[in-house]
């Protein structure tokens, strides 16, 4: 029945959770917004800061620091020689920021180049060291985003606290990688303390069971952080700050059977939530990492790290750009829950009390008044008593509970009415110890709750409104800029549009202009056309003539050829006569000589030979002249080849300069053809950029209306940048009618 409670201590738990056994479903809401809410507080959380680095990242893209695709070549953010304009971006971001206590660059080599915490600047990072492992994970990633941590860093603790109430030396870092023409130049780094996502789930002040109510994160599933093993802490638990009110603290060491639970540093990362009688992950986070989800809020609930009975809700979840999975216990001591003793149970056990003694006093009373008096006097002494027994329950019982009741009633009362008119001290909250274990104690931890929760309200809706009051003064000065860009732009436009007026002008006259010398041209062009015509049958009737004459030449040539032949001929003719009378005469002499060896009688022979070589002789110079007559013949035909050579070759030439001109002809038409087309080109070219001109000029018109309504629209925004104004000093007057902390509450 106790299980593993025993009797002893189980006996006493288990009549409580008897006795409010019908709360069990409010706990269970109870438990169940808890958790949801603190989730939520850690999502808006993370994306509001996730928003923060992103605005900081553009504004540092809009200021140009990326000048080089290669750190170190030119000015960069990520070099010591960026802009100035650096600092009071960052400066703006810091102060805008409250839970940042660093920003920061990393080049991709893992140095600081620039800080808000000058002695940080620098700083060099190993791939061996935990951030150096980040950043070689965060280049490698698609996302080009990283939430890593918690891990422990000493300038954390350096740094110092801003937001936090407590504080060491656990580090969340935000990291926004930064490419530049898709090459990793570097990291944009936001440091948080890690205890500030302790107070985000913690709200101490308003705590709905400020005696053992803990709200813890967790290691469900590692993913980046591998050497974090499931069950290990990863936020600062409220025991170590000393904020319990009963038993013992992680500081000073929780003792159990089996040893004593404490942390050395700070609980992050040494604390793992076992259960000391086994050494095994308790059940609430063992079933949370299991399922995802886990609620239980029956007796007897289930053993934690200080082997006491605890019921609550867990959740696992990821945070943005979170590798890990996180997981959530919302818990409270069983004891504490179930240890409502309702405002109806005490008064009936009073009244009920207090009429068993009446009745028991009166039954005394009648008995002896009936013994030894009359029964009349016996039955009115029984109803007096009964009416004075009566009267004096009903006081003694309102005397106790109602007026009891009644004070903590007023209590209440007068705490809510002095923040029901609209102002008030919101850092005032009820104590429950104050208050019966009953409905009022309930009904004050509410009520802090509320106020605790409006507190931070007022101070986020404080703090927006000093962001919107700077913003709206910056929004104005802005704005001033603007106007008179704006009008000096709608100058500039309306002198652009007079030009263009100008020019459109001038491509008018243009355009008439190339009118004029398109038909000019197409007049010069017909004329040309008609001479170019004659000129070509002229030529065509050269060329015929040319041509004749060619052929012409051609026959008188190959007559001079064949008479070149026939003078060849007769030269061999001539040849065969040299040798016939080579021969005669050497007859005639061989003749003489035999003649003048006959003598007398050969005297006739010798007289016939003398005639012979004589005619021999004559027939030489006959042939030898006719050999040198041939010869000029033969010279003058072969002047004559060459002449007509040098003939044909003149009339090839002028065949050719025909043809020429034939074609100089055809081109030159083409040409004019040409140039009417160019012309025409021109002119419609003319009459587009006309067009073009006119609807600019359209165009400008309407630009130059909208630069107008933006001016208009400028001076409506700078009347609206004055309601803003108005509107957050308003804001920030009802904000100062209530009196907050100066911390940051969550």
């Amino acid at each position: 029945m106790f299980d593993w409670l025993g009797y002893r201590q189980g006996l006493p738990l288990w009549i409580s959770w008897r006795l409010n056994r019908n709360l069990k479903e409010d706990i269970e809401d109870i438990f169940e917004g808890i958790a949801e809410t603190r989730k939520e507080l850690l999502f808006s959380w993370s994306h509001e800061y996730w928003g923060h680095m992103d605005r900081l990242k553009e504004q540092l893209n809009k200021d140009k620091p990326y000048g080089s695709t290669v750190v170190g070549e030119h000015p960069h953010p990520f070099s010591t020689s960026a802009p100035l304009n650096q600092e009071q971006l960052f400066s703006a971001m810091y102060s805008r920021a409250a839970d940042f206590t660093e920003l920061f660059l990393l080049n991709p080599s893992g140095e600081v180049t620039y800080s808000t915490y000058a002695s940080h600047i620098g700083t060099s990072y190993s791939k061996s060291s935990p951030l150096g492992g980040a950043i070689t994970h965060l280049a490698g990633s698609d996302s080009g985003k990283l939430l890593f941590g918690p891990y422990a860093d000493p300038v954390t603790l350096t740094i110092g606290p801003r937001s936090s109430a407590f504080h060491d030396k656990m580090t969340l870092l935000f990291m926004n990688a930064v490419y530049v023409n898709e090459t990793f130049t570097g990291i944009l780094c936001g440091r948080v303390p890690n205890d500030v996502i302790g107070d985000l789930i913690q709200r101490e002040s308003g705590h709905v069971y400020p005696d053992s109510g803990d709200n813890y994160i967790f290691m469900a599933k590692p993913e980046m952080n591998q050497h974090i093993a499931p069950g290990t802490a990863l936020s600062r638990s409220r025991f170590e700050d000393r904020t319990f009110t009963h038993g013992e603290n992680l500081k000073d060491g929780v003792t159990t059977d089996w040893g004593t639970v404490s942390v050395q540093e700070h609980t992050e990362l040494e604390l793992m939530f076992t259960d000391p009688a086994s050494g095994q992950l308790h059940s609430g986070v063992a079933n949370t990492i299991a399922n995802g989800s886990n609620l239980f809020v029956s007796f007897p609930g289930y053993s934690d790290y200080r082997h006491i009975p605890v019921i609550g809700k867990g959740v696992t979840f990821r945070l943005p750009h979170c590798p890990d999975v996180w997981g959530m216990m919302c818990e409270g001591d069983l004891e504490e829950v179930y240890r409502i003793r309702g405002i109806r149970f005490r008064h009936a056990k009073l009244h009920g009390l207090f009429t068993l003694i009446s009745s028991l006093l009166t039954a005394v009373i009648v008995f002896i008044t009936a013994v030894y008096l009359s029964p009349a006097f016996a039955a009115t002494a029984g109803g007096l008593a009964c009416l004075v027994t009566g009267l004096l329950t009903s006081s003694l019982v309102g005397r106790k509970e109602i007026g009891r009741i009644a004070d903590r009633l007023r209590s209440l009362n007068r705490f809510i009415r002095m923040n029901a008119e609209g102002s008030g001290d919101l850092t005032q909250r009820l104590d429950p110890r104050q208050f019966d274990q009953d409905e009022t104690r309930e009904l004050a931890k509410w009520i802090n709750n509320m106020i605790d929760s409006l507190e931070s309200i007022m101070m986020q809706v404080k703090l927006t409104a000093g962001d919107v009051s700077s913003s709206q003064q910056a929004m104005n000065d802005t704005t001033a800029v603007t106007v008179t860009s704006a009008q000096r732009v709608s100058s500039n436009i309306s002198e652009m549009i007079r030009s263009m007026r100008s020019q459109l002008q001038d491509i008018d006259a243009v355009k008439d202009s190339a009118e004029q010398m398109r038909e000019t041209l197409r007049q010069l062009e017909r004329q040309a056309n008609e001479q170019i015509d004659v000129a070509k049958n002229e030529v065509v009737r050269i060329g015929d003539k040319m041509s004749h004459i060619s052929a012409k030449v051609e026959e008188t040539n190959q007559t001079i050829r064949t008479f070149m032949g026939t003078v060849q001929e007769v030269t061999g003719v001539l040849h065969a006569i040299e040798q016939i009378s080579s021969q005669t005469h050497l007859l005639a002499l061989n003749a003489s000589i035999e003649a003048a060896r006959v003598g007398e009688h050969g005297q006739g022979f010798a007289v016939v030979a003398t005639e012979i070589r004589k005619l021999s002789e004559l027939t030489r110079q006959s042939t030898e002249e006719v050999h040198r007559i041939i010869g000029h013949i033969y010279q003058d035909a072969q002047n004559a080849v060459l002449s007509m050579k040098e003939g044909t070759r003149v009339v090839q030439e002028g065949n050719l300069l025909v043809s020429a001109a034939s074609e100089l002809l055809a081109a030159a038409a083409e040409d004019d053809l040409r140039k009417h087309q160019a012309v025409d080109e021109v002119v419609q070219l003319m009459e587009k950029i006309a067009s073009v001109s006119k609807e600019n000029r359209k165009i400008s018109k309407d630009v130059e209306s909208k630069v107008q309504e933006l001016s208009q629209e400028i001076e409506s925004v700078r009347y609206t940048s004055g309601n803003v104004e108005a509107i957050a000093k308003s804001m920030q007057q009802l904000v100062g009618q209530f009196k907050l902390t100066d911390a940051r509450i969550r």
